[in-house]
């Protein structure tokens, strides 16, 4: 035993070889590249956000790996640094937009419509079906759209991110309160909206 009879520490930390250290962290982080995605696209609803930042997500968490315990749940870290990493766009978005003068006389131009029939680039919806065509009911992707950014970031922490309330508590910087009352709210929601299309799959019983 250590002097002044302290534990020794068990914690497994990565190895120290740095090729061992990268097979380490490949096995457990390529597997999960997926469902990282899917979080990711729902959280920003647009494709290429969700890419920069799942790459963003796997940079920060292979710059920190050192401290990670390995056996511990990687997969909940991971949706922490993600989530960090959004929740910090996004306030960065907000303070560039509070900081936009618009009290020039400039007249800006209006944007080019785009051709008929072609998606607007500014569209706030993903197209699901080409990105993860059997990921999820088509219903269900339109509800989860639906749902408002705080109330969808805990669902997927919580849901995809197998994070506890106190861990998601912890990622989003709210009291597990607010984590609680934003997940039964989204639950809700989804539960409501889709209830006639889960009645017309059989499921809810028949009506009398």
């Amino acid at each position: 035993m250590p002097p002044g009879g302290s534990k020794p520490d068990r914690r497994v930390r990565p190895s120290q070889n740095p090729e061992e250290r990268r097979a380490q962290f490949e096995a457990v982080a390529l597997p999960l590249a997926e469902v990282l995605h899917a979080a990711a696209l729902r959280m920003t609803r647009n494709a290429a956000r969700a890419e920069d930042l799942v790459q963003e997500t796997f940079v920060r968490a292979w710059q920190n790996f050192d401290r990670f315990e390995l056996g511990t749940n990687f997969k909940a870290w991971l949706f922490q640094i993600m989530t960090f990493l959004h929740r910090n766009e996004r306030r960065s978005a907000k303070a560039r937009e509070a900081t936009v003068d618009f009290s020039g006389n400039e007249v800006l131009a209006a944007p080019e419509p785009p051709p008929d029939g072609a998606p607007s680039p500014d569209a706030a919806k993903v197209d699901w079906n080409a990105l993860y065509p059997d990921l999820v009911e088509d219903e269900f992707k339109r509800a989860l759209d639906r749902l408002g950014d705080d109330q969808r970031d805990v669902l997927m922490l919580v849901t995809l991110g197998d994070l506890s309330y106190q861990e998601t508590a912890e990622a989003l910087g709210v009291p597990i309160g607010t984590v609680m009352s934003r997940l039964f709210r989204a639950r809700r929601q989804l539960q409501e909206e889709l209830a006639a299309f889960a009645r017309s799959r059989g499921f809810g019983g028949a009506e009398a």
